[in-house]
């Protein structure tokens, strides 16, 4: 065992993970990366078919991120937002807001994707207090659902492994059912049941609206529960309902946006504009930790006033609007247009179905979900009876750990496979991401 192993184990509380596990295990230590490869200390390459879990989306080492990062160290790595500006920041703002869904014209920047949501749910509390609705304080949000790992978002969140540990810290939501048609939870079959789940929201909403401040959805795609895939349509009727019902539609583009379903957000598959939406992620290209919640003319201007109202959006962090992160921000934008990102997509997202359908067929695949760039693939026990393989048995960690042997990297939920590469992924490196993660299904799957 190296040195460097013995250290990690010493020091380092890793997440999401159960570290007694982690202490006796041989650790994957990666010291370096180019395009959408990833290689360890041992100088093992692997394909990195997760995107460093979900931000990645150019590759490592892209020239253009890497330029503009060294540009901005020689002028300014951090200055405040508080009583200040910097000019990356003002950059980056007026580029989201142009390229952003119609209506949403300011930016409050954040570090991550779960304080994204929680400023959006600070702003959309405060909407309405200085509205002159206070009652108007909670919050509807989905089963399945998660939005990050903050008390505000934790209290969103409806994945029981993740959250119910931390029940007595969170404040109560509203929970509605999810649309996942696998495993309806209404008990129904898609189209048949013409979204009847739907209706389930709005009954929801009807009787709870009058002290509802928002709707919190993760667009199209519940990407923490497994890849769950809302059908089409779907989306559209939230917003029509949000609407009808006067409370703010909050959509947490966190995971899906900046290209992952084939458009740059997932709202506009739709043609959706929220009234706020949060986004981190891929917007440094996976380069730095940076995160913004666009919002509303309306929505700001209630937070202004004469200091003495003390209408102030009173939340901030220390490194709010971080040059070095908006520049790697501006250039992933840069490259989004200058290389015609969003149109490549096409063939990948077009092998990726084609080659989806002949997994579905397996015998221990229960349902393959697709939207753009996004996969998750449900290993089941039973496929007749749709019965999960219990969550002990590791299944889907035991796949990606045979996938690891053969030089790819991939995290699982559950039972659920997860491929969601860097959007530069060449198409030879994504059918050989699909060739091995078939290879490793079919040996942990063929003695069960």
């Amino acid at each position: 065992m190296n040195d460097w192993a013995n250290k990690d184990r010493k020091y380092i509380w890793h997440p999401f993970t159960q570290m007694k596990d982690w202490v006796e295990a041989d650790p994957t230590i990666i010291v370096e990366g180019k395009g959408d490869t990833l290689t360890d200390l041992d100088g093992k390459t692997y394909l990195d078919g997760s995107s460093s879990i979900w931000v990645n989306l150019h590759g490592h080492r892209k020239k253009r991120i890497d330029r503009a990062l060294i540009a901005q160290i020689n002028k300014l790595s951090h200055s405040t937002l508080l009583g200040l500006s910097n000019l990356p920041a003002i950059q980056l703002a007026e580029k989201l807001v142009q390229i952003a869904p119609p209506g949403l014209t300011k930016v409050f920047y954040s570090d991550n994707g779960s304080t994204a949501v929680e400023v959006a749910l600070k702003m959309a509390f405060g909407f309405w207090k200085h509205r002159g609705q206070p009652g108007k304080k909670k919050f509807i949000a989905f089963s399945s659902a998660y939005h990050g790992d903050t008390i505000g978002s934790v209290s969103l969140g409806g994945i029981n492994l993740f959250h119910s540990f931390y029940q007595p810290l969170l404040f109560d939501t509203i929970k509605v059912p999810a649309p996942y048609c696998y495993r309806c939870p209404i008990h129904l079959s898609y189209p048949s049941c013409q979204m009847a789940c739907v209706d389930e929201v709005e009954k929801t909403i009807s009787a709870h609206h009058h002290e509802v401040a928002g709707l919190v959805i993760e667009p199209l795609v519940q990407a923490a529960a497994g890849m769950i895939t809302a059908p089409k349509g779907y989306l559209k009727k939230i917003r029509a309902l949000c609407t009808r019902y006067n409370i703010l539609m909050i959509a947490d583009e966190v995971a899906v946006g900046f290209g992952r379903t084939g458009k740059m957000f997932a709202c506009e598959q739709e043609a959706v504009s929220p009234d706020l939406m949060a986004l981190s992620k891929g917007i440094t290209g996976g380069y730095l930790p940076l995160a913004a919640t666009l919002t509303t003319q309306a929505i700001y201007d209630v937070f202004l006033g004469d200091f003495s109202e003390f209408k102030t959006f009173f939340h901030g962090h220390s490194y709010t609007g971080n040059p070095l992160g908006c520049a790697a921000a501006i250039a992933n934008l840069e490259i989004f247009e200058k290389e015609a990102v969003l149109k490549k997509l096409k063939p990948k997202i077009s092998l990726l179905k084609k080659e989806l359908r002949r997994i579905a067929r397996w015998k221990y695949v229960g349902e393959v979900r697709q939207a753009g760039m996004m996969v998750g693939i449900e290993l089941v026990a039973d496929k007749k009876n749709k019965t999960p393989f219990p969550i002990t048995r590791r299944i889907g960690h035991q796949v990606c750990e045979e996938a690891k042997k053969n030089g790819v990297l991939l995290r699982p939920l559950g039972n659920v496979i997860v491929l969601m590469p860097p959007l530069s992924i060449s198409l030879p490196h994504l059918r050989r991401l699909i060739g091995v993660v078939e290879e490793a299904t079919k040996k942990i799957t063929q003695n069960l």
